[in-house]
């Protein structure tokens, strides 16, 4: 593996400097289709809460405020994702509806029952301990919420050489399989593109 492939691979599970900010700008664009589908399948209302797992640089967060105005809260690794975030949402900080923290999803720092929604696109890969990920969503997830784990499929991952380097690769059954061992009962499979891309919705 090339150097600069290693490199890629480790701006994507840590955005960081001017590498950082490249390279998630390029995900903006190479994902929009994955971003599209998301934002189509959150409904929640401006009075509620949905949180953001991995927010990157903020352009999940700034398409589903524009739709409907929920308070957002984000958790991400990163701290200079922090700032690219809160500058590209700045209309919804200016509103006190932007909540940004850097942190572990598997040791969130929100209470039980909190967030009507939760989402992430492209970072289940990257997490230490995907169940314990997962119970920690469902433990913030109010009844009746929902979880939208959005990924590529390992045999599309598999034709790119820099997810080599860090990424934990994931059929859709088996993120099924896991959820159910986080608590989940009931979870849904919805096809993005064929063989590629897909949401796992996680309800509790």
């Amino acid at each position: 593996m090339s150097k600069f492939t290693e490199y890629v691979g480790s701006q994507l599970s840590n955005p960081r400097g001017l590498g950082g900010k490249i390279v998630s700008l390029v995900q903006n664009i190479a994902n929009s289709q994955l971003y599209r589908n998301t934002v189509a399948q959150v409904n929640v209302s401006n009075d509620e809460k949905l949180l953001d797992v991995g927010y990157g640089n903020g352009h999940l967060l700034k398409r589903i405020y524009k739709k409907c105005r929920p308070d957002m809260y984000g958790i991400d690794i990163s701290d200079d994702a922090k700032l690219m975030a809160t500058k590209r949402n700045r209309k919804a900080e200016l509103a006190g509806k932007l909540h940004l923290q850097v942190g572990d999803c598997c040791a969130l720092p929100f209470d039980d029952g909190m967030f009507a929604a939760v989402t992430t696109i492209n970072t289940v890969y990257f997490w230490s301990d995907t169940v314990k990920g997962l119970s920690e969503i469902r433990r913030c997830l109010k009844n009746g919420g929902s979880f939208y784990n959005v990924a590529y499929t390992k045999e599309f991952l598999d034709t790119i050489a820099y997810t080599q380097y860090g990424f934990k690769k994931f059929k859709p059954d088996e993120l099924v399989q896991l959820g159910k061992k986080a608590g989940f009962e009931k979870i849904e499979v919805k096809e993005i593109s064929k063989g590629r891309s897909f949401i796992v919705v996680y309800t509790k």
